[in-house]
């Protein structure tokens, strides 16, 4: 049975589905790819980041509410911006307008561009956050050698400690399983959970690394910490039973893939509930 229930658990990544969820979230927020654009900005902030004048607030809030609603017309809002002189954060949001409709060679593209405009203007924590969503968007578009690049330069560009670093850790971690490079990965994952520990995202992924590697007790510690922090998360509902069945706690596994259905009872987690749930109650084989 467990053979069977490991079988079914590769065909579902709680990584994959849970950046997808939080990508779909932020974006119902005006915040896509990477968790870092809006037009909202503190004033005073000790981050590298320029405060926006209202005017130029309220543009960006229509070109990203345009990108939300139609990606297509967003795009075209943002060229046009772009060609009056908008900017980096003309090219940022039409980097946005181009995640939304998944063409992702062109939204890393266009922010890059956005983030040598921002280094240029003395953003330098704006041309770090963009470097991290040139780098999530060419890791969405299956280019993790290149991500992780993105990553690196975002990094080496200044950012303080703080949840947006933090942030760029976790996805250079995403970026290096990709890869294949888990020592790598867990090294920046590490790394992570001390600049970004409210990030349930960070100690979910960590988790998965971590059963991964057979380290089911950190395993269970770090998926019980994103459970803490989400605990209607359906993406941390799955990786508990995940981990549960692994270290033979049956009940609890059951438990929180029920929870999922509960939660998420269409699409591919509910699947992948319903067919963990059937292997496990599934009579042994003699």
């Amino acid at each position: 049975m467990i053979l069977a229930l490991l079988l079914a658990m590769q065909g579902y990544s709680p990584e994959t589905s849970a950046v997808m969820d939080r990508s779909r979230r932020e974006a119902a927020t005006a915040r896509a790819a990477t968790p870092t654009l809006t037009p909202k900005r503190k004033a005073g902030a000790n981050d590298g980041a320029l405060p926006l004048p209202p005017v130029i607030a309220a543009k960006l809030q229509v070109c990203l509410d345009t990108a939300i609603a139609n990606p297509v017309a967003g795009v075209t809002f943002a060229s046009n911006w772009v060609t009056e002189g908008g900017g980096y954060n003309a090219l940022q949001c039409r980097g946005f307008a181009h995640a939304r409709a998944e063409q992702w060679d062109q939204a890393a593209s266009a922010f890059d561009l956005a983030a040598t405009q921002a280094q240029k203007a003395d953003a330098p924590g704006d041309a770090a956050r963009l470097r991290g969503q040139a780098g999530n968007a060419a890791l969405a578009g299956g280019h993790a050698d290149v991500a992780t690049g993105y990553f690196d330069a975002a990094l080496g560009g200044g950012l303080p400690d703080g949840l947006a670093k933090g942030e760029i850790y976790l996805d250079r971690a995403r970026a290096q399983v990709a890869l294949g490079n888990m020592k790598a990965a867990r090294a920046d994952m590490d790394r992570a959970l001390v600049l970004a520990p409210q990030d349930p995202l960070a100690w979910l992924l960590s988790a998965t690394l971590a059963r991964r590697s057979n380290e089911l007790v950190r395993a269970t510690t770090d998926i019980t910490e994103a459970a803490k922090r989400a605990p209607d998360d359906p993406s941390v509902a799955m990786e508990q039973g995940n981990i549960a069945v692994l270290t033979g706690r049956d009940d609890d596994a059951r438990a929180a893939w029920t929870h999922v259905l509960k939660l998420t009872p269409k699409g591919e987690q509910a699947d992948a509930a319903r067919a963990s749930l059937t292997q496990l109650d599934a009579p042994a084989v003699k």
